[in-house]
């Protein structure tokens, strides 16, 4: 749906209008057209398209969504594509911002997205002296709000790491340990595939080549481009680390149960010796001198227990028990 449709001039708004009345304004020198929809429809695309004479491809790319991030050029405008990066309830809610690019409008469609740029309006509408640069600017705006609201995200994942790492050495944490260990690196990895492709687009809004829209911006797209390296590096950082804990707590694993098995060995050796001596005692051969002896039988017990108490000060010395 349309949220807003709002015509700009020399840095200043000047109305919401109908988009009817688009091609009126864009003739205007010095001025341009921002609109602003939430979950597009295909008929809305296509009345854009008409007014703008936006490409084919730009606008199947919007209205079929999930697409990779990534800003590519047709002629003298602009198509964008940047995900939305959420965290709720523990859970990372994707979305995806769609942006166009020309001369005299920027058009901005966002999908599974909540938060919505409202903001960014309101600091371009107060900030004239940058809006008269015109859509580049609002672009520009609308990456840069895409973007900070990463480091947030960064920094809770980062927290989430620092809770599970304080529990990895707790006993019997160690499954839940991995489990939420493994959650959390699926998590960074969504955070990643948003950066890292937007990172590599963006590089090519400044330096040597860049479109023409955007030659009075560069220096703003390469801050922007230093806050994705940033973001980039945190995530890095906390997936090295993830990594690590994983280790740690699957080395912890294995730990625990060697301790198992060695205290089921040392009994198991007890019992053996137990056994082996009961059982040569037990045998019912005619001719066994001990058979006919008073007290053979205090005497094998005493000898079973002792050799069993004995085995059992030697595996507890040795931390087996």
């Amino acid at each position: 749906m349309l949220i807003n449709c709002v015509a700009y001039q020399e840095g200043k708004k000047l109305c919401n209008i109908p988009i009817e009345d688009i091609s009126e304004y864009i003739k205007r020198p010095g001025c341009f057209v921002w609109v602003a929809l939430k979950e597009a429809q295909p008929h809305e695309l296509k009345q854009l398209q008409e007014e703008f004479g936006l490409h084919d491809l730009a606008v199947e790319d919007a209205r079929v969504g999930h697409q990779r991030p990534k800003i590519e050029e047709y002629g003298d405008s602009i198509f964008a594509v940047m995900h939305s990066v959420e965290l709720v309830d523990g859970k990372l809610c994707i979305g995806e911002v769609d942006v166009f690019v020309g001369e005299n409008y920027v058009i901005s469609t966002r999908n599974r997205d909540q938060l919505g740029f409202s903001d960014v309006r309101e600091r371009c509408e107060h900030e004239p002296h940058h809006l008269k640069q015109g859509p580049a600017f609002v672009f520009y705006a609308l990456m840069d709000t895409v973007v900070d609201r990463y480091f947030p995200v960064a920094d809770a994942l980062e927290s989430e790491l620092e809770m599970i790492e304080d529990q990895i050495f707790a006993k019997g944490s160690q499954r839940d340990n991995t489990e939420r260990l493994y959650q959390l690196k699926r998590k960074v990895v969504i955070l990643k595939h948003a950066v890292v492709p937007l990172m590599e687009a963006v590089g090519k809004l400044h330096g040597a080549r860049v479109p023409t829209i955007c030659t009075n911006t560069q220096e703003y797209f390469r801050d922007v481009h230093d806050h994705l390296h940033r973001v980039n590096t945190s995530i890095d950082s906390i997936r090295e680390t993830i990594s690590t804990a994983i280790q740690v707590s699957l080395s912890m694993v294995n730990i625990d149960e060697s301790e198992v098995n060695k205290r089921l060995a040392g009994w198991a050796a007890i019992f053996a010796m137990a056994t082996l001596l009961v059982g040569i005692w037990g045998m019912n051969f005619e001719f066994m001198p001990e058979l006919k002896w008073k007290y053979g039988y205090v005497v094998a017990l005493s000898i079973v227990v002792t050799v069993c108490g004995y085995l059992y000060y030697r595996f507890k010395k040795s931390g087996w028990l």
